[in-house]
């Protein structure tokens, strides 16, 4: 049962305690990729320790130069428990996580009692699943905050990086971009497309972003799509409606390449709307490849 006095301190509203919740460590619980790494240097940069509690299977054996916890994804019990042993009010949640199924997850009591819950969860797309586990979590007695609110130097800025700029042709494509996945939101369908000449190419789905690059390269190279290597953007941004606490989008060099392979001429993020660990590697990439990075303001109501 969570105790009463840390329940009170959850995602409340304006009856919350944010001088409380904020005190003692971060928990970062932790996915794959390097962002976990990155929220936690910014984050000690200010001063304030962190606790990474590492998802067995997803989070990189390197994070635990930290102080850190490991736990399945079906252990929010003991991990929980242990969290508040150490002090921890706040928590955030970075990295890669695919979509594990129900008897993979290696439940703990806690999560045994809420299986016919959790079941449900996974009736959904991603939002519903994340919104159910963010509320999961928030039961447990934590404010549960997103990257962007303890770590605000890692968001992609406004404008161009680096010196490649996109043309009046990328430009046009990027708003399509955006007036679609502002289109499928309510449909609970991947952050990113990828447009071409006013053509979608494109839809990310379950599949994720580096695996939509992938096909469309090989649409490309097989000559199911005639464009010429240069051409297109890929676009990314969060869903309208999503909680941002959750499954911010993310950009690295490595995101870079991959477009670069498939043969586009740049990449345009939501200003303020995606994490980047290393701005400086990902201008580099961009300069190195030809691309352009450009952060766009958010998606229209």
């Amino acid at each position: 049962m969570t105790p009463p006095a840390m329940a009170a301190e959850g995602n409340d509203g304006p009856s919350s305690q944010p001088a409380r919740w904020a005190e003692g460590p971060l928990g970062i619980v932790a996915g794959s990729g390097a962002f976990p790494s990155a929220v936690a240097e910014a984050v000690r940069a200010q001063g304030r320790d962190v606790v990474l509690l590492l998802i067995r299977g997803f989070a990189d054996p390197a994070l635990e130069r930290y102080e850190h916890r490991w736990f399945r994804l079906g252990s929010l019990g003991s991990v929980s428990a242990h969290a508040r042993a150490r002090g921890i009010r706040q928590v955030v949640m970075v990295g890669g996580l695919t979509r594990p199924r129900v008897r993979d997850l290696g439940l703990d009591w806690t999560m045994v009692r809420l299986l016919p819950r959790i079941a449900r969860l996974f009736r959904g797309g991603d939002n519903h699943l994340l919104s159910g586990v963010l509320q999961l979590v928030a039961e447990q007695g934590f404010h549960l905050s997103g990257a962007h609110e303890v770590a605000p130097s890692l968001l992609l800025p406004e404008g161009v990086l680096g010196t490649h700029g996109p043309t009046a042709q990328a430009q046009r494509d990027i708003v399509l971009g955006l007036d679609l996945i502002r289109t499928l939101g309510p449909f609970d369908v991947g952050q990113g497309v990828i447009v071409v000449d006013g053509l979608v190419a494109a839809v990310e789905a379950a599949e994720g972003t580096d695996q939509m690059l992938a096909r469309y390269g090989e649409l490309r190279r097989t000559g199911r799509l005639r464009f010429p290597a240069g051409r297109g953007v890929l676009v990314k941004a969060p869903k309208p409606g999503q909680d941002r606490r959750i499954d911010l989008p993310s950009l690295g060099p490595a995101t870079v390449a991959r477009a670069a392979e498939a043969g586009l001429a740049g990449i345009a993020f939501e200003a303020g709307g995606a994490i980047v660990p290393d701005a400086t590697a990902l201008v580099a990439e961009a300069d190195r490849t030809g691309l352009f990075v450009v952060g766009v303001r958010e998606l229209a109501p």
